[in-house]
């Protein structure tokens, strides 16, 4: 999750919220693609989660990194809780899941540099001390209180709070990771293009990453379990934004959204101040409960925004929102998938002809039978295996149009990094049916052989 923002002074006047977001416009020689993905920690001799201090820990794995590898630490309340190097940061998930956020990058091939760089360095730490990290979409087999509940104050905040709202906010917290991407945009109209094709097609996104089938020791019924619950988070600040899709959207209109998403906190001095269920348009009258009379900076609002979880979020760019975490070799398809389908008008006008006719039922119902079914969903005579085989093949056009050359000039472009999902659009197979079929046959029923087979 998201880290602390700064750097933004007092709002003064409501246009500021629209200008904090339209000031993320670049023109598209500035465009660039930030990876952010998660992997759950476990120590390899019991197959328990890691705790957040100990010889075997989270604390362990980034002290590691620190002092092997040159990264410089983060601390709140005293405690280690994440690392920063140029522009890249790791951080923790809720339950101790370890992201990386990576830097703004021009191509795929940098991309994937960066993710290989990443997972090396960790698996150097993790392999000396005992420990294994995974690449899924929720957790196999750990339970509730198996996780422990990483020491920062946002977190002990939305921890209380998950437990007002829907049934499964804490289990997003701890059980669940994802990989995601993070994309530039030129103009409003060009970020309104953007947002409606990638709303519209985040169930694609879902279906061919889905790899959470597994909850709790057992086969759970869906492909994509982590979608599955999202679904149930909290309806203020998740879901498929359908207003996107009305006349007239732009960035204050998203800023509408924003302001009545129910506030978390206000960060003050290192530390997280309750506002849990406030209002910012409170906030922005000096009418807040947890500060009365201070009205907020931009850096509040900043704040704010990443308190929103629909499947794509705009804030000063784009993000991606709907995939589960996945194996090593498909970290990078991700933004591969979208990089292809939209820094190309072509692809991207081809995208938002696939999906234009679609009315907010069939979006809607198109992201509960992702998560069920994976390929195999179909809503309203829309098939998502044929959805994908377009997207995909659009996608791919889009990257061939970009002619982003890696390996010195060898490889003419980046469509190779969708091979995987090729693979997927080919078989009818999605990670989670790979794993279901284990399950079934050589597994014998046993969930923690994922361990084994399927570590980084």
């Amino acid at each position: 999750m998201s880290i602390p923002q700064s750097g933004g002074g007092p709002i003064e006047h409501h246009d500021q919220l629209a200008e904090y977001m339209a000031s993320g416009c670049k023109p598209k020689e500035q465009w660039r693609i930030g990876t952010e993905h998660e992997k759950f920690g476990y120590c390899r001799d019991t197959l328990k989660p890691l705790p957040f201090e100990g010889a075997r820990s989270i604390e362990a794995v980034l002290g590691g990194l620190r002092d092997r590898h040159g990264w410089s630490e983060v601390r709140e309340g005293g405690k280690l809780t994440g690392l920063e190097k140029g522009l890249c940061n790791i951080s923790l998930e809720p339950g101790g899941a370890l992201e990386l956020a990576g830097a703004p990058l021009e191509t795929i091939h940098e991309t994937c540099d960066e993710v290989n760089q990443h997972l090396a360095e960790v698996m150097d730490i993790a392999n000396e001390i005992g420990v294994g990290f995974i690449g899924l979409g929720a957790a196999p087999h750990w339970t509730h209180e198996d996780m422990p509940l990483m020491p920062k104050g946002r977190y002990k905040l939305m921890d209380a709070y998950m437990g007002k709202v829907g049934t499964m906010g804490r289990t997003m917290m701890r059980r669940t990771c994802t990989v995601q991407v993070n994309l530039d945009f030129a103009s409003e109209a060009d970020m309104v293009q953007k947002m409606r094709v990638a709303v519209a097609l985040q169930p694609v996104a879902v279906a061919l990453f889905a790899n959470s089938p597994f909850f709790e020791g057992k086969a759970n019924g869906h492909k994509s379990w982590r979608s599955r619950v999202w679904r149930d988070l909290d309806p203020d600040r998740t879901g498929m934004v359908p207003f996107i899709f009305e006349d007239g959207f732009g960035f204050e209109r998203w800023v509408q959204y924003a302001l009545d998403v129910p506030m978390y906190f206000v960060y003050r001095d290192g530390k997280y101040i309750d506002a849990l269920g406030m209002s910012f348009r409170d906030f922005m009258a000096g009418k807040l409960p947890a500060l009365p009379g201070e009205t907020p900076t931009l850096s509040d609002w900043a704040d704010h925004m990443t308190t929103a979880f629909p499947e794509a979020r705009v804030k000063k760019f784009i993000e991606m929102r709907g995939a589960d975490g996945n194996p090593w070799r498909r970290l990078c398809a991700l933004p591969a998938f979208w990089v292809g389908l939209m820094y190309d008008q072509t692809a991207l006008d081809a995208a938002w002809d696939l999906v234009k006719g679609f009315d907010a039922e069939t979006r809607e119902g198109l992201r509960v039978a992702a998560s069920v079914d994976g390929l195999q969903a179909e809503v309203n005579g829309v098939r998502m295996h044929d959805l994908a085989r377009q997207a995909v093949e659009i996608s791919r056009s889009g990257l061939v149009a970009r002619a982003r050359a890696g390996a010195g000039g060898m490889i003419p472009d980046e469509t190779h990094f969708l091979n995987a999902l090729q693979e997927s659009i080919d078989t009818g197979k999605v990670p989670a049916d790979e794993l279901l079929e284990h399950f079934q046959g050589d597994w014998n029923g046993d969930v923690t052989r994922v361990f084994a087979d399927y570590s980084y």
